[in-house]
Formats: C-alpha cells, sequence, structure tokens
C-alpha cells in the first residue's frame, strides 16, 4: 500500500465533487433536512425526538454516503476510469482506500454539519459529551461509505445501485432498535440484527445520549471500525481489468 497513491487518489476524487456544486450540497443538506423534519413531526412529543434524534444523527449519514458513494463509483466503474486507473502500477487497495478517504472527508463535513443544526438550532440534547456523538455520527458516514464502494460492484446500472437501498438499508433501519428495541423483537428478527452494523450503529449513539460509556460502547466503535475496513477490503476484492 502506497500512502502517496492513496492521497493522489483522493485528492482526485474531491477535485471531481467540487466541481460539482449540487452533489455537495444534496450530501450536506439532506441528512439536516430528514432530522428537522423529525422534529417538526415529534413537536409535540420532544421527549420522544430527544430519544431518536442522537442515534438519527448516525443514521442518516450511513445512509445518504452508502447511497451517494455506490453511486459515484458504478460511474467510475461504468465510465472506464477504474479501468484506466488499473492499468498504472496502483493497487486495488491504494485505489479503494483513496476513495474512501474522500468519501470520509465528506463523510466528517456531513456528520458534523447536521450534529451543529440539530444541536445548536433543534434543541437536541445529550447527557455525554457531544463530541463523541459527532465522532460516532462520522464513523457511521464511514461506514456507509465503504459499504456502498462495495455493493457498487454488484450493480449494473445506477437504477439497481439505489435499489440497493431498500434491500440493505432499510431492513437495517427497521431492525436497528429505531422503532422497537432489540430485546422486544421476534427472536429470529433479533438474531438477524445481530449481524447488521446499523445495529450496533444505533446502539453506540443511544449509550452515548445517555452518558452510558462501558465497554459494550467499545464493542460497537470495534465493530464498526472493523466493517468499515472490511467493506474496504471487500470492495478492492472486486475490482477487476475491465469495466461491466
Amino acid at each position: 500500500m502506497s500512502g502517496n497513491a492513496t492521497l493522489a487518489t483522493a485528492a482526485r476524487v474531491l477535485r471531481q465533487l467540487r466541481r460539482d456544486p449540487r452533489t455537495v450540497a444534496l450530501m450536506l443538506m439532506v441528512p439536516v433536512a430528514l432530522v428537522t423534519l423529525m422534529k417538526w413531526i415529534f413537536d409535540a412529543q420532544p421527549a420522544l425526538f430527544q430519544r431518536v434524534g442522537v442515534p438519527l444523527l448516525g443514521i442518516f449519514p450511513l445512509t445518504s454516503m452508502f447511497l451517494v458513494t455506490a453511486i459515484t463509483m458504478l460511474r467510475e466503474r461504468l465510465s472506464g476510469t477504474l479501468e484506466r486507473l488499473m492499468t498504472m502500477p496502483l493497487a486495488k487497495f491504494d485505489l479503494l482506500a483513496g476513495y474512501g478517504l474522500a468519501f470520509g472527508f465528506m463523510a466528517a463535513l456531513q456528520a458534523t454539519f447536521v450534529s451543529l443544526v440539530a444541536f445548536g438550532f433543534l434543541g437536541l440534547q445529550v447527557e455525554g459529551q457531544v463530541w463523541a456523538v459527532v465522532a460516532l455520527a462520522i464513523l457511521n458516514a464511514a461506514v456507509g461509505t465503504s459499504l456502498g464502494l462495495f455493493v457498487s460492484a454488484f450493480a449494473r446500472t445506477e437504477f439497481q445501485a439505489v435499489q440497493f437501498m431498500p434491500a440493505l438499508i432499510m431492513p437495517q433501519v427497521f431492525l436497528s432498535g429505531l422503532m422497537v428495541p432489540r430485546d422486544h423483537m421476534l427472536r429470529p428478527l433479533a438474531i438477524a440484527s445481530d449481524y447488521m452494523p446499523m445495529s450496533y450503529a444505533y446502539d453506540a449513539l443511544s449509550r452515548v445520549a445517555r452518558d452510558d460509556i462501558s465497554r459494550w460502547l467499545a464493542i460497537d466503535v470495534a465493530i464498526l471500525a472493523s466493517v468499515t475496513v472490511l467493506g474496504l477490503a471487500l470492495g478492492a476484492a472486486t475490482l477487476r481489468r475491465r469495466t461491466p
């Protein structure tokens, strides 16, 4: 793995994003709009917004970064950009790590921005540290980025890439514990949720919100970090010399 190659790839992707201000604006504003909408929905039940608001700060960036990354990476595959890059002395993991670094930077901006709006303007409060919530939101967005890089290998069109959202992400939202506590679910659903990254994202953010700093929080963070690295590794394994 070459650090220079990774940074060069990340710089190229960021330059491309800079030339697409609409995409950047959507990446930053959509999670903010969704959190604001949830605030308005639960306006008559402020305690409920306080309960679900913090986990949403991680779930929304994870979801949006998954979709944006999957579509962008698919375009790179279909346009032949990846095929041309792979004719150069560039390792697969360098290439994916560069994309991951670039989108990880955007994920950090997105998670930070939505957290600032939620805590600064929407009245969201936590018993724990706000910086820990922001850090977890960034980590969750990075998870979405790595998963998006991975699943882009299995789509042949942008429509197919979008369909991975209801196929892979929405079940995780339903089973993460956001709607019903996981220990209240049917046993098969609770077991399935144990294998879904968003379950640990929700659990970690919920623990930070109530200032429950324990080994279980450390386990949640370790699992999310492992999923991020695994997604990059699997994405590198799916890169081929020929684009679809």
